[in-house]
């Protein structure tokens, strides 16, 4: 089994890279400068992010293959696997930008208590963002501003300029992600129409009894997308989270159970994936108003 060497500071990254440390918990990297990264497999303890912007190889990130295209942004957090695939061609001259920093570097500012929100961190790498030529151009500024900092001495200063230059630059991705959701529409096109396709063959099954109540991540790898990213998606179109959807849907299905007098509310709920059919009365009552036997009356 290929051993996975694992990247946990920023000077064992540069050296591996053939780049200085300018700063041990961040590294700005010119692509066209470094070194390439070795055909191995890596174990990130760090957060990364490259801005491809020449098609340059194929990188294995989990399971997925992912071909660079100009103008990318992929995003990498600490704990996720990497690994660069053995070329079929001449490689050609690496173009863009690297930008690395430790988890260290963010602690007590108002980005670390926030970094778990930027869920593209979590994306599949085939759900890179693709860049215009306009956010590509306000990205590299981004990226200057950080350049700049770190050819300064460290002071007081550093470590929260460089933290808000950072958590800029992410929240400039959250915008461009909400513009790829409707550029790239006809790829994810019909998104609500599917998920709910899932749903109906899940409960329309004897799924429920068998696997529980339907998950994210569930819905999520039958679309063929990671979960952060079909919960985004679905956030965009509908204004509800996955799993609120996935809720009401139960509800609704629930509701036609019930007006089967011959079935228990306990059968209804194992029937839906339930444990325990208290936690259906409850989520019942909360989402309706009244209780599965208060519902039931009423009607």
């Amino acid at each position: 089994m290929e051993a996975i060497v694992k990247l946990d500071s920023i000077s064992a990254y540069n050296k591996m890279r053939g780049v200085a440390t300018q700063h041990p918990l961040i590294s700005m990297l010119d692509l066209s400068k470094a070194r390439s990264l070795p055909e191995k497999t890596f174990n990130f303890s760090l957060y990364a992010i490259y801005l491809k912007e020449l098609k340059c190889g194929e990188l294995k990130y989990g399971r997925n293959n992912y071909d660079y295209q100009e103008g990318t942004l992929v995003f990498i957090a600490p704990g996720q696997v990497l690994g660069v695939q053995p070329r079929v061609t001449k490689a050609p001259e690496l173009k863009g930008r690297a930008l690395v920093f430790h988890p260290d570097l963010i602690k007590g500012t108002p980005l670390g208590k926030h970094i778990a929100e930027y869920s593209f961190f979590s994306y599949d790498a085939n759900e890179a963002l693709h860049l215009s030529e306009k956010e590509r151009q306000i990205v590299l500024d981004c990226f200057e501003k950080i350049g700049y900092e770190l050819e300064q001495s460290i002071d007081k200063h550093s470590k929260k300029l460089i933290a808000a230059n950072i958590e800029l630059f992410l929240n400039y991705c959250n915008r461009f992600y909400d513009r790829q959701f409707i550029t790239r529409e006809s790829i994810y096109g019909g998104i609500v129409e599917r998920f709910e396709g899932v749903l109906n063959a899940y409960f329309s099954a004897d799924t429920p009894q068998t696997m529980g109540l339907p998950s994210v991540a569930y819905c999520a790898g039958e679309l063929h997308l990671s979960p952060n990213y079909f919960g985004d998606l679905i956030k965009k179109e509908t204004g509800k989270s996955a799993q609120e959807y996935i809720q009401l849907k139960l509800i609704d299905i629930a509701k036609e159970k019930i007006f089967d007098t011959t079935k228990s509310v306990s059968e209804i709920a194992y029937e839906l994936g339930f444990k325990y059919p208290q936690h259906f009365t409850r989520l019942f009552k909360k989402k309706v108003g009244y209780s599965p036997m208060e519902y039931r009356s009423l009607n």
